[in-house]
């Protein structure tokens, strides 16, 4: 019986396991995963999309983000769910399922898919550091590693002041972009529409949309989130288990909320500004900090811009050093230190601005690479949280089964088209 086992037990054991002390910390102890997995949602990839999009076809696909985030609450609720059930992460039932030779192969392309997703968060807060104070991308680029590898000593302190830094920085990032809503008074009747109202204007819009949906779950934060929840809190019996996956659930919810709305805020924000404004082809981030404070008639604007793109880019490099460390455990059982692991993954950004690559070319690149890893992710985890052997009670109803699948489908047909796209100019 579920009444058996009390709230109030829960979320003392909860605390007691995340302090490793009986200090109560009461309903906040189940938060924290869903806000680290939703850094991914709101790095500087998901800034170029959005702005490009806002600005270009105003509001009309407001309703694309708000689908790609009810995509992101189910796909991340099952890597909870997962590694609630398992006590391990998707990397490691992976390794305990599947042939080791498909296991090594499992790892190389999660490791690539990890460098580039990196790269495009690092070069993200170096661009940040570079518009706000005029520091070259190379200085940008060393000054946020040097803080990343800082941020990442505060794992040893226990991962629940993590939680608390890295989520103090996403809502600090939200509030930056209500605020930038706000400073850019959207219309309420056509942000409703777009919100409410599916469509596409043109192709290139269905490239956009491909582009917000099928960039929107990335690899390793599935990953990751498996891993965040597999012994955060050590399960009793099958009656625990179901209701500590109710408070995941919750979690999941709030913080991908908050990444949505983040999102939205960002689209509507270049809608306001720029496409009401005829500036129809605002399709970089410099160009966006830039143009900000003329439409908005206050320098703050583009500043607040800046602090958000830098916040996002720091957590999300952050949270991708940490996801490397859990594909390596969990693929192949070993890991390496996070200062050596923060320095091989610093290096291609380092080359590609030493090389002199675009910044938004090297974005691009990263987001085609991130496309291929994304079925290795998806379908696994699918197929592993709809069988009952594996998860027990909290394996997948079949209803939540079937609309995983279309959901992965879509994402996966998605990624196809926008990498198809890619190489053919189609």
């Amino acid at each position: 019986m579920l009444s058996t086992i009390s709230d109030s037990a829960i979320r003392a054991q909860a605390a007691s396991t995340l302090n490793g002390k009986a200090q109560r910390w009461g309903w906040t102890a189940f938060f924290g995963p869903a806000l680290i997995a939703a850094v991914a949602y709101i790095d500087p990839g998901n800034f170029a999309t959005n702005i490009e999009a806002g600005s270009r076809y105003g509001y009309t696909l407001l309703w694309v983000v708000l689908v790609a985030n009810l995509m992101a609450m189910l796909i991340q609720t099952l890597s909870a769910r997962l590694g609630l059930a398992t006590g391990r992460n998707l990397p490691q039932v992976i390794r305990a399922r599947y042939p080791r030779p498909v296991v090594w192969c499992y790892w190389i392309q999660a490791e690539v898919v990890a460098i580039a997703t990196d790269l495009a968060e690092f070069l993200g807060a170096a661009l940040a550091f570079n518009l706000l104070f005029g520091l070259s991308l190379m200085e940008g680029a060393l000054l946020t590693g040097a803080i990343t590898y800082l941020a990442l000593h505060l794992y040893r302190y226990g991962f629940r002041l993590m939680e608390i830094v890295i989520g103090a920085m996403i809502l600090a990032v939200a509030g930056g972009f209500i605020l930038e809503l706000v400073l850019s008074r959207p219309q309420p009747t056509p942000l409703l529409e777009g919100l409410l109202i599916p469509g596409f204007p043109d192709s290139y819009s269905l490239y956009l949309a491909a582009g917000i949906l099928g960039a929107t779950v990335m690899p390793h934060v599935i990953y990751l989130h498996s891993a965040l929840s597999q012994q955060r809190i050590q399960v009793k019996d099958d009656a625990h288990r179901l209701r500590l996956m109710r408070y995941y659930r919750l979690d999941v919810i709030i913080g991908m909320a908050i990444a949505g709305m983040i999102n939205l805020s960002m689209l509507a924000m270049a809608a306001a500004a720029f496409h009401a404004n005829g500036h129809l082809d605002v399709a970089t981030i410099s160009d966006s900090y830039k143009l900000l404070a003329p439409m908005l008639g206050q320098v703050t604007a583009s500043h607040v811009f800046g602090a958000a793109l830098l916040l996002a880019g720091l957590s999300s490099s952050i949270v991708g050093t940490l996801s490397g460390q859990v594909i390596m455990q969990g693929f192949m059982a070993f890991t390496i230190p996070l200062w050596l692991r923060r320095l091989v993954t610093m290096l291609p950004a380092l080359v590609i601005i030493m090389l002199g690559v675009s910044e938004q070319k090297a974005l691009v690149a990263s987001q085609v690479i991130l496309s291929f890893g994304i079925p290795f992710a998806l379908i696994p985890l699918l197929f592993f949280t709809a069988n009952r052997r594996i998860m027990g009670n909290l394996v997948n109803h079949k209803s939540v089964t079937v609309v995983g699948g279309i959901v992965c489908t879509l994402i996966v047909a998605l990624n196809a088209y926008v990498l198809f796209s890619t190489f053919t100019g189609h």
